[in-house]
């Protein structure tokens, strides 16, 4: 039984007169904190946390990016991309790739550890807690943004530090599960 009454779930409703109440309620979401990359011609880096695992059979995940993104064009060009999940040391870097002022382009991976992945060619960051390299396999728009579903062709997990998550707008941390 909840704590919180009907009631008072009405009253903390947000109107969804306008994108900013979405944003807000969202942000109670808790999510991990990716960094999304494509090699080639089109290299380029972007930080997300619209990022989830579809399938173990066969091995597909998504992410959403915004039509207006960089990134967007990118992905539809190589038709491939990496993703290097970020620990929670990285939030330097999470912080880098979310700035729509960085330098775009190979500039960009200047003086960042990262290897290019072995299918894609996507930049890895080096201290990630794991990476996967993936096909586009299909992309579905949905109002301003696409969903991009990608076939895994590699994965690979890094050290078992602590991990960077986004909640009510801000990164956190969380550390490792004793097993």
């Amino acid at each position: 039984m909840s704590s919180v009454s009907t009631k008072e779930a009405t009253e903390n409703r947000i109107p969804m007169g306008d994108p900013s109440s979405l944003r807000e309620t969202m942000s109670r979401f808790i999510t991990g904190v990716i960094v999304l990359s494509v090699g080639g011609d089109h290299i380029h880096g972007m930080t997300a946390n619209a990022f989830s695992s579809v399938s173990l059979d066969p091995p597909t995940v998504l992410v959403c990016v915004s039509h207006s993104a960089v990134m967007h064009k990118a992905i539809l060009a190589e038709r491939r991309f990496g993703v290097s999940v970020l620990g929670a040391e990285q939030e330097t870097l999470a912080r880098f790739f979310a700035d729509k002022k960085r330098p775009l382009g190979p500039e960009q991976f200047h003086g960042l550890d990262w290897e290019p992945g072995r299918y894609t060619g996507a930049p890895l960051l080096r201290g990630a807690l794991g990476w996967l390299e993936c096909e586009l396999t299909d992309v579905h728009d949905s109002g301003d943004h696409s969903i991009f579903l990608g076939n895994v062709a590699a994965a690979g997990k890094g050290s078992e530090t602590s991990g960077l998550l986004f909640f009510n707008g801000a990164f956190q941390q969380v550390g490792p599960v004793s097993k």
